[in-house]
């Protein structure tokens, strides 16, 4: 409490400083102080002449002899994207509903026609082969969506070609899956 009634008697009886001149100096002469605002500008000058010399480096054919892994021989054809094979949906209808359980959507898998006996081409003795190669499973049943007879439905995505030898074989033979 005293050091606030020191402060305010004191601030009461102080007295203002007298005004105090400032003397007579010759103005400053700084060196280079005229090209200052030239050397602002040196930075984005730098950078513009960067980028240009580098989108005239890119747009030249690269000298005989030097590395380029964007250029092709001149000789060498264009070579061309080849056109992309629309998938198809095909259900498949496998004998092992246990092995179709180990599936899931995103898998490959080749799929196995093995004739049935009553089959048309069960009795003399046909080949099992291989109708799908590398075939992505689109779609799983749900294990209570298991066939009394103990097949299960799958879905998969193939070329259309592929989806006809699969209607096919479903009908002569039984078809097995093996997973890629």
């Amino acid at each position: 409490m005293n050091t606030t009634r020191t402060l305010t008697s004191t601030s009461a009886v102080g007295s203002v400083p007298s005004p105090c001149e400032v003397p007579d100096f010759p103005p400053l002469r700084v060196r280079g102080a005229r090209f200052r605002p030239r050397l602002r500008r040196a930075p984005g000058a730098l950078l513009v002449l960067t980028a240009a010399a580098l989108a005239l480096t890119a747009a030249l054919p690269a000298p005989p002899g030097r590395y380029d892994p964007g250029a092709r021989p001149v000789s060498a054809p264009a070579a061309r994207a080849p056109a992309p094979v629309r998938l198809v949906s095909a259900p498949v209808r496998i004998a092992d509903a246990e092995a179709v359980r180990l599936l899931r959507a995103g898998d490959r898998v080749d799929v196995i026609a093995a004739p049935t006996t009553g089959s048309p081409l069960g009795g003399g003795g046909s080949p099992v082969r291989v109708v799908a190669r590398a075939a992505r499973v689109a779609d799983v049943p749900r294990p209570y969506e298991a066939r009394p007879d103990g097949g299960a439905l799958i879905v998969l995505a193939v070329p259309r070609a592929t989806a006809t030898a699969l209607a096919g074989a479903g009908v002569t033979s039984q078809l097995a899956v093996t997973v890629c």
